[in-house]
């Protein structure tokens, strides 16, 4: 069980944010090599009802091995910055209901390239305790230099002096993707796991197949 608090107010969230940003873990590698990987997404249907859907692959050969969707209302109002407290009691229900333990969290989001240095990606990590990366198509915060032409070149995203993540290049000539550390792993390491689950499009395959499974279940019940 991941048990998640949801905040009556904005003033209270980001004191939830800063209390937990405490405890993310920034300054170790991470795992090298791992045989699994989720990816987590969400669908909004109106303004408050959501699916949120999480699917682990094979990090070898991107093959599905699990799966999970779970349906529920947005759990708090849109406040810029606070938007993780939106999704994340549906997110950890769905990965409760796993029957596997990734080796490797990415979420359809930001890590520390945050206003806050705890977005999506660091909020899961924390509470789960799994290596975290957020892969995000638009940046937060920072500024940035665009990256090479080629895929796996990549350049800092760096905000108020800090570098909070890379612009990475995954195809190219392709617009680039926002990487940024969840919990659990440093940047390098983060790099590398998702230009490796990127082999054919613009973003990784574990977030595509989130994608597919929470619109498919999205259309599939409407209300």
């Amino acid at each position: 069980m991941i048990r998640i608090d949801v905040p009556r107010t904005a003033a209270e969230a980001e004191r939830v944010q800063d209390q937990l940003r405490a405890r993310l873990v920034l300054d170790r590698p991470g795992p090298a090599t791992i045989r699994t990987a989720a990816g987590l997404d969400v669908a909004y249907s109106g303004e408050d009802r959501l699916v949120a859907a999480v699917v682990v692959l094979d990090a070898a050969t991107l093959t599905q091995v699990d799966r999970s969707v779970v349906r529920r209302r947005a759990a708090f109002p849109y406040v810029p910055g606070l938007f993780a407290f939106r999704e994340l009691p549906a997110l950890a229900d769905a990965l409760v209901a796993l029957r596997t333990v990734p080796d490797l969290l990415v979420c359809d989001g930001h890590g520390i390239a945050h206003p806050r240095r705890f977005g999506l990606a660091c909020h899961l990590g924390v509470l789960t305790g799994r290596p975290t990366v957020g892969v995000a198509k638009t940046a937060l915060v920072g500024r940035w230099d665009p990256p090479g032409p080629a895929r796996g070149d990549w350049s800092p995203l760096t905000d108020r002096g800090d570098v909070v993540g890379r612009v990475l290049r995954t195809r190219p000539g392709v617009k680039p993707v926002f990487v940024s550390v969840g919990s659990g792993l440093d940047l390098e390491t983060a790099t590398r796991h998702v230009l490796a689950l990127t082999p054919r499009y613009r973003l990784p395959e574990t977030t595509r197949a989130a994608d597919h499974l929470a619109r498919a279940a999205l259309s599939e019940h409407p209300d």
